[in-house]
């Protein structure tokens, strides 16, 4: 009996072994299935999480360079415009001088019917004399005191021509001028001598300064021929 109760024992006790090795080996397995787990995802969800910060970078980059390139093509477009504002208005600008100067050398187109004609005079060279009343002043774009400037580059000097070519018909790009100069027969006068390229036309022309109004002419004489 007492050896039946030792074997019994024994094998109890052989069981016991082997079932807590068992549950040793479980628990060690578990554990080890838990720590590869965790730590695959630890190492799938860094590369996301890197993959996604980089994501957020390249289009916060893209987004900002495109930004940039709207605010370039937005500054060139307003730098364009503004270039061609200015040349618009330069353009106005010098339109409007060139109408300014126009209106002010054009007057109206004297009245032929008030002409005065002399056909010659005590001088052989001068073959007729014109006198209009209706001629007018071809206007000035200068101001306060005037004294009359016989400089070709002067303002005053091409206000005298547009008065000679006014009273005489003669363009002034076919016109020659022998002499522009002072008239002491009187105050604030000038006188020249001019002739058509060809020399078919020729003239002594009397003109007067208008305060404000600019040069009218008084007389024109037709030429024989130039004196030089």
């Amino acid at each position: 009996m007492t050896t039946s109760r030792s074997g019994y024992r024994a094998k109890r006790k052989k069981t016991n072994i082997v079932l807590n090795s068992l549950i040793i080996v479980v628990l060690l397995l578990i554990i080890f299935v838990a720590y590869n787990i965790f730590a695959t995802g630890n190492d799938n969800a860094s590369p996301k999480k890197e993959t996604t910060k980089t994501e957020q970078k390249e289009t916060k980059e893209t987004e900002q360079k495109k930004t940039e390139e709207v605010t370039s093509t937005e500054d060139d477009s307003v730098t364009d415009a503004a270039a061609e504002d200015d040349q618009q208005s330069e353009e106005t600008a010098a339109t409007e001088d060139s109408k300014t100067t126009d209106e002010a050398s054009v007057p109206e187109e004297a009245d032929k019917s008030q002409e005065v004609v002399t056909e010659g005079t005590g001088n052989g060279n001068v073959t007729k004399v014109t006198e209009n009343p209706s001629w007018q002043p071809v206007g000035t774009t200068q101001a306060g005191e005037h004294t009359a400037v016989y400089d070709q580059s002067s303002v005053d000097w091409q206000e005298m021509l547009n008065a000679i070519s006014y009273a005489t018909g003669l363009d002034q790009g076919n016109m020659t001028v022998y002499w522009l100069g002072r008239d002491r027969s009187t105050t604030n006068g000038s006188f020249a001598t001019v002739a058509s390229k060809d020399k078919q036309q020729k003239y002594n022309v009397y003109i007067q300064w208008v305060d404000g109004q600019g040069w009218k002419p008084t007389k024109v004489e037709d030429l024989a021929e130039i004196n030089q």
